[in-house]
């Protein structure tokens, strides 16, 4: 007879909106053991599985820390209460977590006094009984009555509540029928239960004993503070990606490029200052959804995207937002693993702002097999490959856009965009491969330049950092002679020096921090290296903090209007580096508005 042996949930903490899948292991009347369902429509020699999950209401209310959503609030912070801050943002698990989260937790504080024309007594209620500790004024009795309004949002679940069972002060309602099941908003703060039991097909009735599980209690999805768009080029506002109306004109576009982290490479061992549930899939995909959904580019550039999650879940996804999708897998001659996990380049765009007009793959694999059969002796080639080899790849795409900015001299003239889209993984001792791949896809970036007269974007994570031979001939055009990166040259593939260069005019999108004029960039200033003209940082994590990903663009025809604000030190948790809670990816994205301008007469 068919039988459960095991229920477990890869997750032990539950986050709304992450939908929970149990793993159950069933042996069959044969004796085989399986993960397959079995639904009530295919019985399997006459029974099937049913699944209910109920949600355990205790008449004791339970809040959750905001820091830690994983551990119980203790304290809660009355300058939030008084400033009308989102109530679940006040609690806090302990003492030391509220000392610890008070540099970022005091941001939400001076935004919500500054959207209350600046009201000096009240900020002064609020700020001045904080001292320079850190500690604050703080409600440490938490009752019921303080927290039951944030416990629920009115949201109407699958199946009507229907209460099972009622003992010792808890109530348990049914929440859902079917073997997966998403938390909401009303789950927050309570435990859940998954059952699961064989019925008879015909007698409709349980058999045997049910398997059950229960989960820890639900926790709120982490929700960073929004990343506000900060012009560049004169105006005087802020645009927010989060508001409902867009944010550019409509001559002007958006661009984002971001790394999103392969699930592949998202290891306890690399990131073990990350919780667990907050490293998991089925918790980073929604938050990462959720983000790149918020920005509202019109182009999105996306870098470490496996195959299968673009397939099953960001092309249709970002499809229901209106984003076409094109994706070129990386190669896989290095790559030994399954091939649903390779990863690579995806770049989606707005339908209604542009179409598709042409698209060219870039495989790196193919340039180094016919590089070292012109300029590698017979007896090195094997050798060559190995090194030159890395499975890298690049997706460029020209489109076509929708709309038109070309002013009366050129109406009706159609506007092309190129975008190029890479991910440059060799390991760092490999310079003269990195150099080489970059210097090769300029190269072909140039051919399509010379074919047609249009304005191009290289987005992507190059893994080099500002000064770097592969940064320098991306923003100068070529690289000095005497830079030490050349001297890692083995197979005398950067050689001559001389031909290290390009035409394209390629200027780096952040650098408009620098040379922009308008309201928010002094501040932005304070987060970029003044002697690289980049943000101090676009990678963070506990052994490395540095700036691997740009937006750069041909200056003769594209301006920068607004650029995303980046994030500083104070912006992330003071005890975790990403991908954090709130932040999904080890990178951090990068977004430019930019506007097409005609091109200099010849």
């Amino acid at each position: 007879m068919l039988s459960v042996l095991r229920v477990h949930l890869p997750s032990d903490i539950p986050i709304v909106g992450c939908e929970l899948t149990p793993y159950v292991l069933l042996r069959r009347p044969d004796k085989t053991v399986t993960t397959d369902d079995v639904p009530e429509s295919a019985p399997l020699d006459g029974h099937f599985l049913r699944f209910k999950w109920y949600r355990i209401q205790s008449d004791k209310k339970v809040t959750v820390c905001s820091v830690h959503p994983s551990e119980q609030a203790t304290l809660q912070c009355l300058g939030c209460v008084k400033a009308k801050i989102p109530i679940a943002k006040s609690y806090h698990c302990s003492p030391k977590c509220f000392s610890d989260a008070w540099q970022h937790h005091r941001v939400l504080h001076d935004r919500a006094a500054s959207a209350v024309n600046e009201n000096g007594n009240e900020e002064e209620e609020i700020f001045g009984r904080f001292n320079s500790t850190g500690s604050g004024v703080l409600n440490a009795s938490l009752t019921g009555s303080a927290s039951s309004t944030s416990l629920t949002n009115g949201s109407t679940p699958l199946y009507p509540a229907a209460v099972t069972q009622r003992s010792g002060g808890e109530t348990w309602f049914e929440v859902g029928r079917s073997k997966t099941y998403t938390p909401t908003a009303d789950d927050i703060g309570h435990v859940l239960k998954f059952e699961c039991v064989v019925v008879d097909a015909e007698t409709k009735l349980p058999v045997g004993h049910s398997s059950t599980l229960l989960t820890s209690r639900v926790i709120p999805a982490p929700s960073p503070s929004p990343r506000r768009l900060i012009p560049v080029s004169g105006a005087d506002m802020l645009g927010n990606l989060h508001s409902d109306g867009r944010i550019t004109s409509s001559g002007n576009f958006t661009v984002l490029s971001y790394n999103i982290l392969s699930d592949s490479y998202a290891s306890s061992e690399l990131y073990s200052y990350c919780p667990s549930w907050a490293l998991s899939w089925p918790y980073r995909r929604q938050n990462l959804l959720r983000e790149i959904v918020g920005y509202r580019a019109d182009i999105v550039c996306l870098q470490e995207v496996q195959n299968d999650h673009f397939e099953e879940f960001f092309a249709p996804e970002l499809d229901k937002h209106g984003y076409q999708a094109l994706y070129k897998r990386k190669t896989n001659e290095v790559y030994s693993g399954n091939v649903h996990t390779i990863d690579g380049c995806a770049t989606f765009f707005r339908r209604d702002r542009f179409s598709h007009v042409k698209k060219y793959e870039v495989e790196f694999n193919k340039a180094a097999q016919s590089l070292t059969e012109v300029a590698v002796q017979t007896t090195q080639k094997k050798a060559a490959l190995n090194r030159l080899v890395k499975d890298n790849v690049a997706l460029i795409v020209v489109l076509e856009a929708k709309f038109s900015n070309q002013g009366a001299e050129n109406p009706g003239k159609r506007q092309l965009l190129c975008v190029a889209n890479t991910h440059v993984n060799v390991p760092q001792e490999l310079k003269d491969v990195k150099i080489w791949q970059v210097h090769t896809l300029l190269k072909g970036l140039e051919k399509i330049a010379a074919s047609a007269d249009i304005p191009m974007l290289v987005c992507g994570d190059f893994n080099s950092v500002p000064g770097s031979a592969p940064h320098s001939l991306l923003a100068m055009g070529k690289v000095d002679p005497m830079h030490t990166e050349l001297l890692v040259d083995p197979l005398a593939i950067l050689r001559p020096h001389s031909k290290l260069t390009h035409q394209l005019p390629l200027v780096s999108a952040y650098s408009s921090f620098l040379r922009g004029v308008g309201l928010g960039l002094e501040q932005q200033r304070r987060k970029m290296d003044l002697a690289t003209n980049e943000p101090l940082f676009t990678n963070c994590t506990r052994d490395f903090i540095g700036t691997l990903d740009y937006i750069f663009y041909t200056a003769d025809s594209l301006t920068v209007e607004s650029l995303l604000e980046l994030l500083d030190e104070d912006s992330l948790r003071k005890d975790t580096a990403l991908p954090s809670p709130e932040w999904s990816s080890d990178h951090i994205a990068l977004l430019a508005e930019f506007r097409c301008v005609p091109r200099p007469r010849r």
